[in-house]
């Protein structure tokens, strides 16, 4: 049964700890309950170009520079993203900025009121609230990124434009399948039949082509019909046609930008942008983010094999003298193969635990790194962070990786807020 009007929460602090509380299950992978509340809104998207982003790895970062690409190019946007770091309100972005409370108060509001008896889940209500905020708003472009997998998720109730899969890797196997054909196949639900798609995956399974074959999908493939090179400093990408983008090295993926760059050629876009402006200029909280200097302090929600691996890649590019890992993940992570990566860097490893009833203790993470590493265990990532910057010394880099809760714990310490 929904709120009474008159008992509603009146904070979003009291909002969410509702929302936590009204369905039995955090995951309930179908369209059913969320499409009845959605047609019984009422929302009207005729006029909203709809970009939906999925994938295992690189989503946010998509999602960013589509968003920062479509704003440079003087049209107003709306980003759905998930999960956020320090503030739910980081869940929708309207051209770039965050809403306040109240906003968000609204909408959960008006949700409630057209929901009547029909359960839904915290995800499913926080999207089917976003999209009333960007119904409201009526943006030129609504870039939505899936929470997990994509044929079932709750952003695919709407139909999109451009549909985009970022990369795929394993991860979430309980609920998406334990191979990358098994993954693919959910991921590519967000196609439409004859409509438009991206693969930015250079390595794609091969029934994603059989699949966008049967749909008849006009799909765009990384590496055939988009491609990327790191030359000298720069990045320099290229369509089939031949036409290129050439600029500084973005702060993000360089697959990912290249990803997001052909589809602000698709949008219509790209040609009214300074491309070297938006590579310049992309960024995104908690992906590979310098917080302070002497020594470096770097942090990543990384937390599959496949980001870490980035990641590692990221270290081998930086000047450093000792590396310190602080980590802490979901021990339903493939945390031995994530960690793996790291070890030829011979670190430091703080390992912290996350609480119950999803966090690893740091002693099952140190069960799965291999004999003879340098390892301390900690109750906390706090308390891991801490002892990290009292033995690093001015050269040497730390490293924060292996969960949104990781990063959000250190984001949230005092003495680094606002630093960059």
């Amino acid at each position: 049964m929904s709120y009474p009007a008159h008992q509603q929460p009146s904070t979003l602090e009291g909002w969410l700890r509702y929302l936590e509380s009204i369905h039995p299950a955090t995951i309930d992978m179908g369209l059913e309950r969320v499409n009845e509340v959605f047609v019984r809104l009422k929302l009207d998207f005729s006029r909203i170009r709809v970009v939906t982003v999925g994938g295992t790895n690189g989503k946010g970062t998509t999602c960013a520079m589509l968003e920062q690409g479509a704003l440079l190019a003087g049209k107003s946007t709306a980003v759905y993203s998930s999960p956020h770091i320090l503030d739910y309100r980081e869940r929708v972005r309207i051209n770039g900025v965050l809403l306040d409370e109240q906003a968000h108060c609204q909408a959960f509001a008006i949700v409630e009121a057209a929901r009547g008896e029909t359960s839904l889940t915290y995800f499913e209500f926080g999207t089917l609230a976003a999209l009333v905020l960007i119904a409201r708003h009526r943006p030129d472009f609504a870039i939505l990124e899936v929470g997990l997998g994509g044929r079932l998720d709750a952003v695919n109730i709407l139909a999109p434009e451009l549909a985009i899969i970022t990369t795929i890797d394993l991860d979430h196997q309980d609920w998406l399948g334990d191979t990358r054909e098994l993954i693919a196949a959910e991921k590519a639900g967000i196609f439409r039949a004859h409509g438009l798609a991206i693969i930015g995956e250079p390595n794609p399974p091969d029934n994603l082509i059989g699949i966008c074959q049967q749909l008849e999908v006009r799909a765009c493939w990384q590496g055939q019909d988009f491609s990327y090179r790191l030359d000298k400093g720069q990045f320099v990408w290229q369509d089939r046609e031949g036409n290129g983008v050439q600029g500084p090295i973005p702060a993000i993926p360089a697959a990912n930008a290249s990803t997001a760059l052909c589809a602000l050629k698709l949008l219509g876009l790209l040609d009214k942008l300074e491309a070297s402006r938006l590579l310049s200029s992309v960024r995104l909280p908690g992906r590979c983010q310098l917080i302070a200097s002497r020594p470096d302090i770097l942090v990543d929600v990384a937390h599959n094999p496949q980001a870490a691996g980035y990641l590692a890649s990221q270290i081998r590019a930086r000047q450093w003298q000792k590396l310190h890992l602080v980590v802490g993940m979901l021990k339903d992570k493939d945390i031995r193969s994530s960690l793996a990566v790291f070890t030829e860097f011979e670190p430091v490893w703080h390992l912290a635990s996350l609480g119950p009833p999803r966090g690893a203790s740091s002693g099952q993470l140190h069960a799965l790194l291999p004999a003879g590493q340098s390892v301390i265990d900690y109750d906390s990532v706090t308390e891991a962070f801490i002892q990290a910057r009292r033995q690093a010394k001015e050269q040497d880099l730390i490293l924060v990786f292996g969960s949104f809760l990781t990063v959000a714990e250190i984001l949230a310490l005092p003495d680094l807020q606002n630093k960059e």
